[in-house]
């Protein structure tokens, strides 16, 4: 089974129960070794590593480019990693796509995704508590949540499954560009964090990591294959045509 294809070559409709156990088990589950791999990255930078003092260099070359023009731009690509933002677009974008695939198990994919997300960008900014680069910073921040980016973990994984979720879109130019788009999203983010003062560049390059990994945790949260359990119904067939 493809990893694309996989809400397509099953349609059929889980049980409740089914997608409980699996998010624990096909989610959180493989999220831990994960997220300990990412808090254990943050350690080394901030101990062996010494903090990657060298990283400070970008900060201030940024800092010392900044213009009106380049602030509010940033301002507005900083705010799509916003948590109020986020969230609201994973519920709204969930809602959408329920009421139009009549999937709403499919339809949980995005919020999986920044759930998982989330979990682990808390852990490792507690454990790690690396401070922010020495510039000045456009935007209020606590001091030491660094590490990794929550605004570009948080929209990573909110715009890579949006991607995954399009590549399920028949029409070949709307699918090419709205996954073009989602893919665009994050990396803009990253870029307005790392120039507005808020991370070092290994922050956010973490946390792209971090996104990616939970959107595609996300993306197969529920067994997807021809010996599921779920019953199939004609809603569940017309999930995919609905796409």
């Amino acid at each position: 089974m493809s990893l694309l294809t996989r809400w397509d070559e099953d349609p059929s409709r889980p049980r409740a129960v089914d997608v409980v156990r699996d998010v624990a088990v096909r989610a959180v589950l493989p999220a831990v070794p994960w997220f300990t791999l990412v808090v254990t990255v943050g350690l080394v930078i901030m101990g062996p590593l010494r903090g990657l003092e060298a990283e400070n260099a970008v900060n201030r070359w940024f800092q010392a480019r900044r213009t009106p023009t380049g602030e509010t731009l940033t301002l507005v690509m900083s705010s799509a990693g916003n948590t109020e933002y986020v969230v609201a677009m994973g519920v709204l974008v969930a809602l959408l796509v329920a009421w139009r695939t009549r999937a709403w198990w499919f339809a949980l994919v995005p919020l999986v995704s920044i759930s998982v997300q989330a979990t682990g960008f808390v852990l490792a900014a507690a454990v790690v508590g690396r401070g922010r680069p020495p510039v000045e910073r456009l935007d209020p921040t606590p001091p030491t949540s660094s590490y990794p980016s929550g605004h570009v973990g948080a929209s990573t994984a909110l715009y890579v499954s949006f991607a995954l979720m399009a590549t399920r879109i028949r029409h070949d130019g709307v699918r090419r560009l709205l996954v073009g788009l989602c893919a665009l999203v994050p990396l803009l983010v990253a870029f307005a964090r790392v120039y507005r003062g808020a991370h070092h560049v290994s922050d956010v390059v973490v946390a792209l990591a971090n996104g990616l990994v939970c959107a595609v945790l996300g993306w197969c949260y529920l067994r997807r294959d021809t010996g599921s359990t779920g019953e199939t119904t004609p809603v569940a067939e017309s999930a995919q045509s609905r796409a």
